[in-house]
């Protein structure tokens, strides 16, 4: 599965931002496609996630600011972000796990918060 990612930039404080990531295939079958971030000097860190029956999961961070959504007719997994803070600054990778285990992720998108 290729995943490619999209929607990043730079955003003020306060503002919003919406990625998305589109698999090379369907999704439906897809177990979990999920949101990570690495800030610089920082590990690789879970954002968000989210099952193929729709059920979600959200770092303590992305809780009440982030959204997670999937459209297997599209092939999409998305990220509504809102109430960005400069903590927010990373570069954000799409990840999907197949039903076999295997794990794919996209190339990234880079998010700037900053005024």
């Amino acid at each position: 599965v290729q995943l490619q990612a999209s929607g990043g930039g730079l955003v003020q404080p306060g503002g919003s931002l919406r990625l998305s990531c589109v698999a090379s295939r369907s999704i439906s079958s897809i177990a979990n496609m999920g949101w990570y971030r690495q800030a610089p000097g920082k590990q690789r860190e879970l954002v968000a996630i989210i099952s193929t029956g729709g059920i979600t999961n959200y770092a303590d961070p992305a809780k009440g600011r982030f959204t997670i959504a999937r459209d297997n007719a599209k092939n999409t997994v998305s990220l509504q972000m809102n109430s960005l803070i400069p903590e927010d600054t990373a570069v954000y990778y799409c990840r999907a796990v197949t039903l076999g285990m295997e794990i794919y992720w996209g190339q990234g998108t880079l998010v700037t918060v900053s005024s």
